[in-house]
């Protein structure tokens, strides 16, 4: 491998005969892998059933590495959203931040959305998971994949981390930053990334980290638990980065991450001396990744809890007679679920929405979309058959090696052998594919067009 001049003159002064050691990649190729969606099934059952070679990762335990050359978009429990498709190390972080089922939790540079996925599945649907990112293109793919995944319980942004933190102070008990970085971890994977290094780069990056840093911790509750990471090896990016906010922060203590089974210590002498470097962690490409690094804070239990929002009252919603139509057809158990207008859309809000009341957000979707009334008629969403399609009254049930399957997510009409007439879900080895309506022993296929395997 190559490296940038400047990298690598940096990395040799810093790590001497460590440098070769620490930078030959575990493997030939750039590593690959995937994380299992514990939304959809446990990663003991994806292993024994996986129909491709895979091995368990050393980073988290939902995670597995792969061959460098499969293909995992085309594979239908990618489609189904049973798993995320992810460089093996970037599985790390969201596991160290000890998510549990009920939290109230933010990832505030979330696009595409692996990390994001991994949060949503420790929540198991209960709680709030705030997925933002300030990119809009890369906030849309984030909505398409969380959609995929089946959440149904994150609200997607598309804002600013200041203006969150301003309107959102000390609401979430987790936080999870991913911060844009120099990419120094990405030289193997994107050609670009190498291309565009420079020290200017690194000091950019590692501005624009402090500040979402910063707007982490006034999100963060007493008591709260923050993870901030990123794929490079900068000291001003990393150690140095954690080191100058705990001085800023002395509300934050940095927790000790040896004990988590992976990667190496943090650096000594990439922060300043007072500063206990061996308590974040590191993945270097010799450790079988790309190359990561984690910090894992804890805010104080006694700081003073901001003051919450005050709620605006919320605009009653006439629920349209097809929706309950509908619903007590195909999905009985939303009979109740409250509903909330999406434009001309019904969607179905999180369950903890009230986390976010009296704010006003940029919000992408707020729950599941489930659908609009068209001609007096309910068209459901896509998304209303990836998150409760299992649950639907009336399904097709197809197997990975039915032909069916393959010309399901082509866009094809495919024949109905146990849906009968109506709306129908569609559903591989037991895992949501989307909808189609059944007429005469056919499935017309609403599988989205932008979503099908073509070519």
């Amino acid at each position: 491998m190559n490296f940038p001049a400047e990298f690598a003159a940096r990395e040799r002064a810093l790590l001497g005969n460590r440098f070769d050691e620490l930078y030959t990649y575990a493997t030939p190729e750039p590593a690959r892998g995937v994380t299992v969606n514990t939304l959809r099934c446990a990663p003991e059952w994806f292993a024994a059933q996986a129909d491709f070679a895979l091995q368990p990762s050393p980073f988290c335990p939902a995670a597995f590495t792969t061959l460098p050359d499969w293909r995992p978009g085309r594979h239908p429990w990618h489609h189904a959203g049973v798993f995320y498709a992810q460089e093996p190390s970037a599985s790390a972080p969201a596991a160290l931040l000890d998510v549990r089922p009920g939290m109230r939790v933010a990832d505030l540079c979330a696009a595409p959305g692996g990390k994001t996925s991994q949060l949503a599945a420790a929540l198991q649907g209960q709680g709030l998971l705030l997925a933002n990112e300030y990119v809009a293109a890369r906030a849309e793919i984030l909505r398409q994949n969380l959609e995929r995944m089946g959440v149904t319980n994150a609200v997607v942004t598309n804002m600013d981390t200041a203006a969150l933190a301003a309107a959102l102070p000390g609401r979430f008990d987790r936080v999870l930053v991913d911060a844009p970085c120099s990419g120094e971890g990405m030289f193997r994977k994107e050609a670009a990334a190498a291309a565009q290094h420079s020290v200017t780069l690194v000091d950019h990056c590692a501005a624009l980290g402090a500040q979402i840093l910063e707007n982490a911790a006034a999100l963060l509750a007493p008591g709260g638990v923050l993870v901030f990471s990123t794929c490079t090896f900068a000291p001003e990016e990393d150690e140095g980065q954690i080191a100058a906010f705990l001085a800023r922060h002395p509300e934050f203590s940095l927790c000790d991450l040896s004990g988590c089974g992976f990667g190496r210590p943090g650096e000594t002498n990439r922060a300043p001396a007072s500063f206990a470097a061996g308590r974040c962690r590191r993945i270097w490409p010799a450790d079988g990744g790309e190359g990561h690094f984690m910090a894992r804070l804890q805010k104080a239990g006694d700081v003073p809890a901001a003051a919450p929002g005050r709620a605006r009252p919320a605009r009653p919603l006439k629920v349209p007679a097809e929706w309950t139509a509908f619903v007590q057809d195909y999905f009985p158990q939303l009979s109740d679920h409250p509903l909330a207008l999406a434009g001309d859309w019904l969607a179905l809000p999180p369950q903890t929405a009230e986390t976010l009341a009296g704010v006003r957000l940029r919000t992408l979707r707020s729950g599941v979309l489930a659908g609009t009334v068209l001609k007096k008629r309910f068209q459901p969403a896509h998304a209303l058959f990836m998150a409760y399609g299992r649950d639907c009254t009336n399904r097709e049930e197809l197997t990975r090696q039915d032909p069916r399957a393959a010309a399901w997510l082509r866009g094809e009409e495919i024949e109905a052998v146990t849906a009968q007439n109506g709306w129908c879900a569609v559903l591989v080895d037991g895992f949501p594919v989307g909808g189609g309506k059944v007429s005469g022993g056919r499935i017309k296929n609403h599988y989205p067009k932008g979503l099908r395997n073509l070519g």
